[in-house]
């Protein structure tokens, strides 16, 4: 049988002949504590009773200054189109890897491994397609695969309704109109991401998404049973207990430095696993490419950028380094101490 997976194997073997002999960082092994993210149910924001709803609001906006992640529950998205998407997306990661990597679809996004890894622990051991939103309705991106076009509008459709939702809630909360986000946020930018993480023969020296903070405003996950991924709280790694029912929200670089410091972009990652696959789904929320991202209130933390500075100068980073740096190259000359969460 044709193998569908990467040969993410081969690929790690060669970077760890020309590199030093020593594994991951030792941290990564050692026994994580399981955490129950922030649970919250969204219900509560078109619920009559003033209480219940400014109670679900504060819960959203506590979450995100004390986790920069939590959990959502009647979030709009209906068990089964989760279910759709997920066979859709099983489906498409069983096709050899050979026309993965060759045949274009969806918008010719597909990529495995770490190609700009220099050393064993910048590599992921994972593969993913990487769709912007403004090709998911585009028919020439699907091939024969086209019952995945039906399910993934809808998705993508579902997935930017409750990310400019939250997104508003969030910004009301700083002050700012709730149209805000909407008018930052484009298309173009925005992008879902399937992700396959392979059982891997060698876990858990290896990870199946090195640690990082999200460059975006802010991600909705929608993951399966078999967990994996990991956060930084209180200076240590937790791992998050798998809800089926929920949907997992984290704050990104940019509404960090946009809320100046009030949201946290979180370090998280994802760990192997040597018996299990698992897969995800994530939808980022992202501004127009010239849109200015600046803290909404004075003393800043970090100097104004556009998203496009933002993305270059981090995309740098990675080709030179392997490592993302982000958002401490923005901030403002003196006030590096008023930082906390994902930037230590």
């Amino acid at each position: 049988m044709t193998n569908s997976d990467p040969p993410l194997l081969n690929h790690y073997g060669a970077l760890f002949s020309s590199h030093s002999p020593q594994l991951d960082d030792p941290k990564n092994r050692l026994v994580i504590e399981e955490c129950q993210l922030p649970l919250i149910d969204l219900s509560g924001l078109s619920n009559h009773d003033e209480t219940v709803h400014r109670a679900c609001v504060a819960a959203i906006c506590g979450a995100s200054s004390e986790w920069g992640f939590f959990q959502v529950l009647n979030h709009g998205i209906s068990p089964q189109l989760v279910e759709k998407m997920r066979s859709e997306q099983v489906k498409l990661f069983k096709i050899p890897f050979e026309r993965k990597a060759s045949c274009g679809l969806l918008n010719h996004s597909y990529r495995w491994g770490s190609p700009r890894a220099t050393c064993p622990k910048q590599f992921s051991w994972s593969e993913a397609f990487h769709v912007p939103l403004t090709k998911v309705s585009d028919e020439a991106c699907y091939g024969e695969f086209i019952s995945l076009r039906a399910v993934m509008i809808e998705f993508a459709a579902a997935m930017s309704k409750l990310a400019g939702l939250l997104g508003s809630i969030l910004t009301a909360n700083l002050g700012h109109g709730k149209e805000v986000i909407k008018n930052l946020c484009d298309e173009g930018t925005c992008f879902l991401r399937l992700n396959h993480y392979p059982a891997c023969p060698i876990s858990p020296e290896i990870l199946g998404l090195v640690c990082h903070t999200d460059s975006d405003f802010l991600t909705i996950l929608c993951q399966d049973q078999v967990g994996g991924l990991q956060l930084m709280k209180d200076s240590k790694w937790v791992t998050v207990k798998p809800n089926r029912d929920a949907l997992i929200v984290n704050i990104g670089d940019l509404f960090q430095a946009w809320s100046n410091g009030v949201y946290k972009s979180v370090e998280h990652k994802v760990v192997t696993n040597a018996k299990m696959e698992r897969y995800s789904i994530a939808y980022f929320l992202c501004p127009s490419y010239d849109s200015s991202i600046g803290s909404f209130k004075e003393p800043s933390i970090y100097r104004k950028f556009t998203f496009r500075e933002y993305r270059d100068q981090v995309q740098e980073d990675v080709r030179k380094t392997g490592y993302k740096v982000g958002l401490p190259r923005f901030l403002v000359s003196g006030r590096g101490d008023l930082l906390t969460g994902s930037m230590e």
